[in-house]
C-alpha cells in the first residue's frame, strides 16, 4: 500500500524527515524502509545477515547498538522503528542457552537502551518524535515451545504500553506493533512452521503512526 500525499505530509510535519529502522534487511523492517524511502524520508537503516545470527554474541549486539547511537547523534531522528529481533522455538530444556540469552540481548536489552536514548533525544528536539516497538501477537500469553521468545515480546508490549502514557507529555509518541505470523526470514531462523502468514507488505505501512 503506497502512502498517500496527505499521510506523507502529516508524518513529515509532525515528526520531521529523518527515520531510523533497525532490522531493515528483511521482512517488516525492509517493507517499512521501502515505504519511507518512496515517501521521500531520509533514513538510517541497520541489519544483520540472518545466517550469522547464531554466531553473534551479546558483545556484538552491544557494539552494534553503540554504532547506531553514534551514527545518529548528529541527526534529528523523528521516527525510530526498533524492529530488530529474532525468535527461537522448541523445548526450553533442550535449548542452546547462549542463543536464548542472545535473544534477550537483542529483543529486550538493546531495545530498552535504544528506546531510552531516542526518547531523550526526541524530547530535546523541536518537533515531536515517535518510537515504534515491535511486539507480537504472542506477547499476550505464554507460548509453549516458544517460551523465551514470547516472554521477550511480552516485555516489549508491557514497556510500550507504559511508555505511551509516560512519554506523551514529553512530546514522544510510542506505538506497539503486534503482528501475527509474517512471511519473512523469521520463521526459518526460528524453525517455526507458521500457517496463514501475512506478507510483509500487509503489515509494514507507516500510516499506522498516530
Amino acid at each position: 500500500m503506497k502512502l498517500t500525499n496527505k499521510t506523507i505530509h502529516r508524518l513529515k510535519q509532525k515528526y520531521g524527515k529523518w527515520v531510523l529502522i533497525t532490522g531493515a534487511t528483511s521482512g517488516i523492517g525492509k517493507e517499512l524502509a521501502l515505504k519511507f524511502g518512496e515517501a521521500g524520508f531520509n533514513m538510517v537503516i541497520t541489519g544483520r545477515r540472518e545466517q550469522l545470527l547464531n554466531d553473534l554474541s551479546s558483545e556484538l549486539f552491544d557494539q552494534h547498538r553503540v554504532e547506531v547511537i553514534h551514527a545518529c547523534n548528529h541527526l534529528p531522528i523523528g521516527i525510530a522503528v526498533l524492529n530488530a529481533g529474532f525468535g527461537t522455538s522448541g523445548k526450553f530444556i533442550d535449548a542452546d542457552i547462549k542463543q536464548e540469552v542472545n535473544l534477550l540481548d537483542l529483543n529486550c536489552k538493546s531495545l530498552l537502551i535504544l528506546t531510552h536514548h531516542f526518547a531523550n533525544k526526541m524530547k530535546e528536539q523541536s518537533q515531536k518524535g515517535a518510537i515504534v516497538l515491535m511486539s507480537s501477537m504472542v506477547a499476550f500469553q505464554g507460548v509453549p515451545n516458544a517460551a523465551n521468545y514470547a516472554a521477550s515480546k511480552a516485555y516489549v508490549q508491557s514497556l510500550g504500553e507504559a511508555l505511551a502514557i509516560e512519554l506523551k507529555e514529553e512530546g514522544v509518541d510510542i506505538l506497539n506493533a503486534a503482528p501475527g505470523p509474517v512471511k519473512s526470514g523469521f520463521s526459518e531462523r526460528a524453525n517455526m512452521k507458521m500457517d496463514m502468514s501475512l506478507k510483509p507488505e500487509d503489515v509494514g505501512c507507516p500510516s499506522f503512526l498516530p
